[in-house]
């Protein structure tokens, strides 16, 4: 599969959870924009059948390189970052994943139970990140449980292996010239901002600022009752020259931890 087939199905995957997406980018075409993706981001666990490593399995395929690492100690994730080797126009990747290791027994069970009951056949590294979820029909107590430790975890159990956002290349953006502008166009037009750590993530000195809107919530038949559950929100990013002239083209960990909060059940009662 090429790159335009991947990130093609990827984004027909991702409006079906997130329709907010396919409304903001075409109100961004309203006004005469084109609209680039400067990354997409997936979630995953530290078992050697579904890690980063396995995930980025396509996208090596198609040519792409890792070129950064991070580290998420509060939240207790680890991630990396991929580029294409060659074409700098296509979107990155960014794929993190929890340190199961680091939370409690009862946890650590539970997510060996759900990838013991994936079939060896649904594993195939290369279909991995358009898959969704590939265990059993969600229990809500086991929900609960996986919210009590991490939302992460538990938005995991309930999306499974999917896009969790797609991000809008504000620098390529023809009718706006930075983040705030967009942020308070979005506004105007109805959407909620993530405001955990501010409405924009980063500086200018630290060459990238990030926003996004709340994740969409959609129904999720549950075993015990069906609940709207966040499903996955659009990202926005700007990146500030460096001293050689080019774009920053990495992340800063303490943004990004506040952007995995955009799909964060309370933020969503606030």
């Amino acid at each position: 599969m090429d790159t335009i087939q991947i990130f093609e199905k990827l984004w027909k995957e991702y409006t079906e959870r997130t329709p907010s997406a396919k409304r903001i980018k075409d109100l961004f075409e309203s006004r005469g924009d084109v609209v680039y993706n400067d990354h997409v981001a997936f979630r995953t666990f530290d078992d050697d059948r579904v890690n980063i490593k396995v995930l980025a399995a396509p996208f090596i395929e198609a040519g792409y390189i890792e070129c950064g690492d991070y580290h998420f100690e509060k939240k207790k994730l680890y991630a990396k970052h991929y580029e294409h080797a060659t074409n700098k126009n296509l979107p990155r990747v960014f794929i993190s994943q929890l340190l199961t290791k680091e939370f409690s027994s009862e946890l650590q069970e539970i997510v060996k139970n759900m990838i013991d009951s994936i079939a060896l056949e649904e594993l195939h590294p290369s279909e991995l990140v358009f898959k969704g979820r590939l265990w059993e029909q969600p229990s809500f107590e086991i929900y609960q449980k996986l919210q009590t430790e991490t939302e992460y975890a538990a938005w995991l159990y309930v999306n499974g292996f999917c896009s969790n956002h797609f991000t809008v290349d504000v620098n390529r953006l023809s009718s706006f010239d930075t983040l705030q502008e967009v942020n308070q166009f979005l506004k105007d037009n109805h959407f909620k901002i993530n405001t955990s750590g501010g409405e924009i993530k980063g500086t200018p000195s630290e060459l990238l600022e990030q926003s996004s809107v709340l994740a969409d919530k959609i129904p999720i038949v549950f075993k015990e009752t069906t609940k709207e559950i966040t499903s996955c929100y659009y990202e926005f990013a700007f990146r500030h020259a460096m001293y050689n002239g080019e774009l920053y083209s990495g992340f800063i960990a303490g943004s990004a931890d506040k952007i995995f909060e955009s799909t964060d059940m309370k933020l969503q009662e606030v």
